[in-house]
């Protein structure tokens, strides 16, 4: 251990890992941001806590358990010429709950079934243990990829974990900003849902070894999210020119009404 708090080349692959476990950390963050918005508020920060906790826990689980871990690419069966392993199950499983739950959160917010469960009082229902349940879920079906990658790329079991217990605690860090940004602003939601149906069609496609390069659908995804923050500032600068008028107007029809 101490030889490697001395190698250069450890710290450059600490850091490397770090910030790769941080990209691919995203849509777990962004999924659970998705799911607390049912819980009441004042439960949302334990399950922040909760789910990326689990998420950790389960990456490093994983990663003391290599040799399974590596055991599930083996090939099971074949599927059309298509050679199908534990990971791959595991994979399809995954991206077809994350379909289906993303296509109902947007279709719950289109149709507007979450302002009317707010009106009732009936948004919270979704009890704390259910949403940890689902997110553990899916933490098993994202830290699957995260573990396959660092084991790709370092060899020392050390550096894994604290690569991944560091990008965990920068995650935790900034949660529950992220997820009140996502929640506060309906068009943002709309598009972070989106972001997880098109993950979850990634992952099918991964699970019949169709791979699409991840950094194609991120980068799109950026660009999307900076397009939709030049709208906001957008939007914001009408609404508040909007209300200048209105403003304007009134204090006109003031001043006549004292001259008269």
């Amino acid at each position: 251990m101490i030889e490697l708090l001395t190698n250069p080349e450890a710290w450059v692959a600490l850091i490397t890992l770090t910030l790769l476990e941080l990209v691919l950390g995203i849509d777990n963050l962004v999924f659970i941001a998705i799911l607390t918005d049912r819980l009441p508020r004042a439960e949302r920060p334990l399950a922040y806590k909760l789910g990326l906790g689990g998420a950790m826990l389960t990456r490093v689980l994983l990663l003391l358990a290599l040799s399974w871990v590596m055991h599930l690419t083996n090939t099971l069966f074949t599927v059309l010429d298509n050679d199908i392993s534990g990971r791959d199950i595991i994979v399809l499983v995954g991206g077809l709950f994350l379909i289906g739950k993303s296509a109902h959160e947007i279709f719950e917010k289109v149709e507007m079934r979450d302002d009317e469960d707010d009106e009732d009082g009936s948004k919270g229902r979704s009890t704390l243990t259910s949403i940890v349940i689902q997110i553990a879920i899916m933490d098993i079906i994202f830290s699957l990829d995260s573990v396959i990658t660092a084991v790709g790329m370092v060899e020392e079991v050390e550096i894994m974990v604290t690569a991944i217990v560091l990008a965990v605690l920068m995650m935790l860090i900034f949660a529950r900003h992220i997820g009140e940004f996502v929640n506060e602003h309906p068009s943002m939601k709309i598009l972070a849902l989106s972001f997880m149906l098109l993950i979850g069609v990634l992952l099918v496609a991964e699970g019949f070894d169709q791979h699409l390069p991840k950094g194609y659908i991120y980068a799109a995804m950026g660009f999307a999210v900076f397009v939709e923050l030049v709208n906001m500032r957008f939007r914001k600068n009408k609404k508040r020119k909007s209300v200048k008028k209105v403003v304007a107007a009134l204090s006109g029809d003031v001043s006549r009404d004292d001259r008269q």
